[in-house]
């Protein structure tokens, strides 16, 4: 059975620096030349851009429920056969949600490694920390992080916490950007990886940084956190329902929410992927079915609109009867018109009928299921805009292990070969359904 020192990154709430820290830890122990497997909890598109960026290897999710416990067991198992460090970052706070970061730390024997935002805070930073220990029995502990400490004095009031790790300092340059979605797309700041760069050397500069990785028999090392990996059942293997098609994946600044799974899973089953960029391309490359990913087409609508050799083309492909999965911001390009949030109308690609309208406040978010006839697909929605399309729905989500009902749930629709909704599928989750949105 492979062992392998092992952390999950969590925090009392969202926004305390966990992705700034899992990202920095794994460039800092790359940087040293290890090879550092990173994973994200939870179904997040953006954070994983980071640590990929970060550790220089593939991201993956891990989630008791979308993802299923035999698949995050396979993929703790091969990260451990070939990694030295494996590095997976929590979601919301440690207890937050159903499956939460804790239930996957217990699960699979994870020490947890709290990053608490420590700015305005003293002698309550030590309280949380403790609260954050022993709130669950037998909860797997690595210690506690201070992040955004306001200076040197500051960060030796937090000392006297439980298995303290030390303290970064507020620093503005070490904030990773956001918008509405989550965190920006690394690869969209030309200086992504100077940031983390410069985060990895902040924390080397901590007790936790500091931190021997193989001690001298007393523990005090890297190897203190090993977790033992062992091999999952037998896997059912993915039927080859694909073979021989060619999926075109729209992949671009626009269209940039995909899980690596996912595309793993279409390759499974026996699909030909090719990329395309709906920014940048005039058509589509030579393929049986269309892919169109989620991501912010809203940032980009003007050029998207503007891009009308790639709109014919795709409308082509639809002529000709050819499958299209549309998947929320791939959904939302293909109608009529958009309006944004300050309220200005702009024109999208016309090939579904309605209008998006942006909103400020989310619109929905959370675990979903689409029970088909093939089977349930299980994933997750997270959106800010609304829909307003005579189109009726095929379909609808529900929420876990619940019943779909007519006025609840993301709506799937159909107009020719087009299917699209606002839901995001785990497509590993039931293969055999997938299969039927590229045929």
């Amino acid at each position: 059975m492979p062992s392998c020192p092992a952390i999950l990154i969590a925090a009392p709430a969202s926004g305390q620096g966990k992705t700034t820290i899992t990202s920095a830890l794994a460039r800092l122990h790359t940087r040293q030349g290890r090879r550092v497997r990173v994973f994200k909890c939870g179904p997040d598109f953006l954070d994983p851009y980071w640590h990929s960026l970060a550790s220089g290897a593939p991201v993956y999710q891990l989630d008791l429920w979308i993802t299923g416990e035999s698949d995050c067991r396979q993929r703790l198992h091969d990260a451990a056969q070939e990694a030295d460090l494996i590095i997976v970052e929590g979601v919301m706070g440690l207890f937050d949600g159903n499956p939460s970061a804790a239930d996957l730390s217990q699960h699979f024997g994870l020490p947890v490694l709290a990053v608490i935002d420590a700015s305005a805070m003293a002698g309550t930073f030590a309280a949380i920390a403790f609260g954050l220990q022993h709130y669950r029995p037998n909860l797997p502990w690595a210690g506690v992080l201070a992040n955004r400490v306001g200076s040197v004095g500051h960060g030796a009031m937090l000392s006297d916490a439980p298995n303290y790790w030390g303290a970064l300092l507020r620093n503005p340059a070490l904030q990773l950007p956001e918008r509405h979605l989550g965190l920006t797309v690394a690869n969209e700041l030309p200086d992504a990886l100077e940031r983390l760069d410069a985060a990895a050397d902040a924390l080397a500069d901590t007790a936790l940084g500091k931190l021997q990785w193989d001690g001298d028999g007393d523990g005090d090392s890297w190897q203190r956190w090993s977790v033992d990996f062992p091999a999952p059942h037998t896997a059912i293997p993915i039927p080859p329902l694909l073979q021989n098609k060619t999926i075109a994946i729209a992949q671009d600044a626009a269209f940039c929410f995909i899980y690596a799974a996912n595309l793993d899973c279409l390759r499974a089953m026996g699909a030909k992927l090719v990329f395309f960029s709906p920014l940048a391309d005039n058509a589509l490359p030579d393929c049986d079915a269309v892919w169109l990913t989620g991501g912010y087409p809203e940032l980009h609508a003007t050029q998207l609109a503007a891009n009308t050799a790639l709109r014919d083309s795709l409308q082509a492909h639809i002529a000709q009867n050819k499958p299209v999965w549309a998947e929320c911001g791939g959904m939302m390009a293909l109608f009529d018109t958009l309006i944004t949030t300050e309220g200005e109308s702009l024109p999208f690609w016309g090939l579904l009928s309605g209008t998006v309208t942006m909103q400020k406040r989310l619109a929905a978010l959370g675990s979903q299921q689409l029970c088909l006839e093939a089977g349930t697909v299980r994933g997750h929605t997270f959106h800010y805009s609304v829909t307003d399309t005579p189109l009726q729905p095929i379909a609808r989500t529900s929420r876990p292990n619940t019943e779909a009902s007519a006025d609840k749930g993301e709506a799937v629709w159909q107009q020719g070969s087009v299917r699209a909704s606002y839901f995001h599928a785990w497509f590993p989750s039931c293969p055999e359904a997938v299969a039927g949105w590229f045929v």
